[in-house]
């Protein structure tokens, strides 16, 4: 990986799970606990592809197991989000945008499932049968309900964020014809919101409006 990628990567993990632990852990919400370190692998992974998906989701998951008040074997989240990233970075496109955000949010969804299945999973292999005394089925609802909530506002800005530190043109929406950004098209799909792509798109017909003003003046003139 490429020192700008790990230096964000690791700001932005370490970031996440001080969040995590200070902040959403305290709200004692019914069920699961809303993974932001889960959304930042994934945001990450979209980018980066399923290499740098796989070695992210490893190093964050590390962190996790070693971090207060962790109280589980370590390496055992590491393996989960290891998992998780190489498998959210296989959904990149290969140019890198989406028109759509179903897509993206398939993803979180899959992945909140995925993680909650293997990290009880592993947990049983190694004798940890917690999430047996919780109960599965509601871990895996809140956990896919929170993340789903949460994702519109952490995984757009942790893509942008990535994209513009190995200066991404596909973070720039100056190009017109060629699609919208999947960050900004996660908003903006069944929000009516429109992030960019508007300003983009007026700045571009008054670019136009200029140059066909240029050329009639400039015909007349000659005339």
């Amino acid at each position: 990986m490429r020192v700008n990628r790990i230096l964000l990567s690791t700001a932005l993990v370490v970031v996440a799970l001080v969040l995590q632990v200070s902040v959403l852990a305290r709200l004692h919400l019914p069920g699961a606990v809303p993974d932001l370190l889960l959304l930042t692998v994934l945001g990450l992974a979209i980018v980066y592809g399923h290499v740098g998906g796989a070695l992210i989701g490893f190093g964050a998951g590390l962190l996790a197991d070693l971090a207060p008040p962790a109280d589980h074997a370590a390496g055992r989240y590491a393996l989960v989000l290891c998992v998780i990233g190489y498998l959210a970075g296989l959904v990149r496109p290969e140019n890198g945008r989406l028109k759509s955000a179903t897509g993206p949010m398939a993803v979180v969804v899959a992945a909140a499932i995925g993680t909650t299945l293997l990290y009880a999973l592993v947990g049983a292999l190694v004798g940890d049968t917690a999430a047996r005394h919780v109960g599965l089925g509601s871990l895996l609802f809140s956990a896919a309900l929170y993340d789903l909530l949460l994702a519109p506002f952490v995984v757009p800005g942790i893509m942008w964020l990535a994209r513009r530190a190995e200066n991404d043109p596909l973070a720039d929406a100056n190009s017109p014809g060629k699609g919208t950004d999947i960050s900004s098209g996660w908003l903006s799909s069944g929000t009516g919101l429109r992030i960019g792509g508007q300003r983009n798109g007026l700045r571009v017909k008054a670019a136009r409006a200029r140059t066909a003003r240029a050329g009639r003046i400039k015909g007349v003139k000659r005339l």
